[in-house]
């Protein structure tokens, strides 16, 4: 688990990471993610990282020496006080991306950049469920690997296409939805590590 004292100063804005699980350059779920970082509350700083230079796993590759993509991952994550995942919905599960790079991130020395770090999801999807599949089981994966899964609220962005203009989410209630989000995330994270043992 993560130290208590390793929290910023309340006076001091949190470090959340914004992992996006797409590598579309027009994904809506990239540019949820950037919305995230133009609503963050006062109280956050969020910052994204993509998954571009992530290999896939191979455990020969790890007994090598970790690629560069994947320490410069794992640095991001470990450096963060949370982290937001935005991710879409491939065939009613994760994409494989995003798995990817959480069996990289999950991997030895422990503990992992994932142990003990509060995690929020959002997705978005042109369909009408709003990637509700994909987070459920994004929240199973989740729970074996340490994190700390907020249960709510909930943000599933359906019948998306509509609500983004030229790569910006321009529908002011999704707007308000995500910032409500990452201030619940700010206000638990500081109450989850606040209160470890």
């Amino acid at each position: 688990m993560r130290p208590p004292d390793s929290l910023p100063p309340m006076s001091t804005p949190l470090r959340v990471l914004c992992l996006p699980g797409s590598l579309r350059a027009a994904s809506l779920n990239l540019a949820l993610a950037r919305a995230a970082v133009e609503v963050a509350p006062e109280d956050a700083e969020v910052t994204l990282h993509t998954l571009a230079d992530v290999p896939l796993y191979d455990g020969d590759v790890e007994a090598s020496g970790l690629p560069a993509g994947v320490t410069a991952l794992r640095d991001a994550v470990a450096g963060s006080d949370a982290l937001l995942i935005c991710a879409p919905e491939y065939n009613s599960s994760i994409p494989g991306v995003l798995k990817n790079a959480i069996d990289w991130l999950s991997r030895p020395p422990r503990p992992t950049p994932l142990d003990g770090l509060p995690v929020a999801l959002a997705g978005a999807s042109p369909g009408g469920f709003g990637t509700i599949r994909s987070q459920t089981h994004l929240r199973q994966v989740l729970q074996f690997t340490g994190t700390l899964t907020l249960a709510k609220p909930e943000l599933y962005v359906s019948r998306a296409s509509g609500l983004f203009t030229h790569g910006r989410l321009t529908d002011e209630a999704t707007r308000d939805r995500l910032r409500e989000l990452l201030e619940a995330l700010a206000r638990w994270t500081r109450t989850v590590r606040t209160t470890e043992p």
